[in-house]
């Protein structure tokens, strides 16, 4: 299977000019059916912003995907891929009705875990860890848990479209690294996807930066985190088989590093300070990191940054095949977000009332 660097060049330039001119029309088609975003206390921002980028988003990456199949030799619309597409456009319509008229968490929850068991029983993941009853709570916990952190994350302009597609792009360079002779149909496959991916979020992110002309929506969110999880997940089995070790399953954990660390850091404090851990606030890192420096644009860019250190260090780990820097690196990773987790504990947040939890009276 032969895939050309323009081939790959074509997918990332196409479903960044495909999304960049469709977001447009897709804001005012939300401005027109109520699809929009109202101030409130947890939120950031002063005015109604349009939602349903997130679904321009999925338009560009489920054509060029389609794009993909066509251009490659020998791929076909096969059941792990119709397995795979079934559960983004599950997870999308989730998004979709939750963005319109809000669904109870445990109600996302089920639509997640439904989506993610999809992907799982049609790319036959279902035994990768071993027995079934092992690696599909193991495997949803992973899923879910990214599905929600950048649920999470998409709080701020441009946050979660640019990290991302900047993790799309560790995942491309990956699949780089692992491509062998007898790999060679798995690898150009994910390169094809992750770079397809990364047009289509990052055609998104000049409407989507502040100041932000339109939002992701939990449609978009959702989507993202289902990409990113799934990505871990082949491509965390790809570098397995290659470097034959199971600890190369680590390298996605530390390539999604950042958004798992944003999750755990809302969700212990929260859970400590006796706030409702499912409900919004302003009190993510990016909130914390916005009280100390005052401006959304540099919070940003510092997150993009910290972001492309880690695919980098990520990157550099795969290639240098070296266990003990794998599990170095697992430990400084550990030990640097915990300090930096304290650091950001201790700047003062706003704490809003939907967080509050209401005693029943007896």
């Amino acid at each position: 299977m032969n895939v050309s660097i323009y081939e790959y060049a074509m997918v990332l330039v196409l479903s960044f000019l495909t999304v960049y001119a469709l977001t447009p029309l897709i804001r005012k088609l939300a401005l027109k059916t109520g699809y929009v975003d109202n101030p409130s206390q947890r939120k950031i921002h002063a005015n109604s912003i349009p939602l349903l980028g997130g679904l321009a988003v999925f338009i560009g990456f489920f054509l060029f995907v389609i794009y993909d199949i066509l251009i490659i030799p020998h791929r076909e619309f096969d059941r792990a891929l119709q397995g795979y597409l079934g559960g983004a456009l599950l997870i999308l319509i989730i998004g979709l009705i939750d963005d319109r008229f809000t669904l109870k968490p445990k109600i996302k929850f089920l639509g997640q875990i439904i989506a993610s068991l999809i992907f799982l029983i049609s790319n036959d993941l279902t035994t990768l860890l071993g027995p079934a009853y092992i690696t599909i709570p193991i495997l949803l916990l992973w899923m879910v848990s990214l599905i929600n952190a950048f649920n999470f994350l998409d709080n701020m302009d441009g946050i979660s479209t640019g990290v991302s597609g900047i993790l799309a792009i560790g995942f491309y360079s990956f699949a780089f690294i692992i491509k062998t002779t007898s790999l060679a149909p798995q690898v150009h496959y994910i390169s094809l996807l992750s770079l397809t991916f990364a047009g289509a979020v990052f055609g998104f992110l000049p409407h989507n930066f502040n100041p932000a002309k339109i939002f992701l929506g939990d449609a978009g969110s959702l989507f993202i985190g289902y990409f990113l999880a799934s990505m871990g997940i082949l491509t965390g089995r790809l570098a397995v088989i290659r470097m034959s070790n199971n600890l190369y399953y680590l390298l996605p954990v530390l390539l999604l590093s950042y958004p798992l660390f944003d999750i755990c850091l809302v969700s212990y404090t929260r859970k400590r300070d006796g706030r409702r851990v499912t409900q919004g606030g302003k009190d993510h890192s990016t909130h914390r990191i916005v009280n100390a420096l005052k401006s959304p644009k540099i919070t940003s860019l510092i997150v993009y940054l910290i972001n492309i250190v880690i695919v980098l260090l990520t990157v550099l780990i795969l290639k240098m095949n070296s266990q003990i820097l794998l599990v170095i690196s697992v430990i400084i990773f550990g030990a640097g977000f915990y300090l930096f987790g304290a650091k950001l504990d201790s700047i003062p947040i706003i704490v809003t009332k939907n967080q509050l939890k209401v005693r029943k009276r007896e």
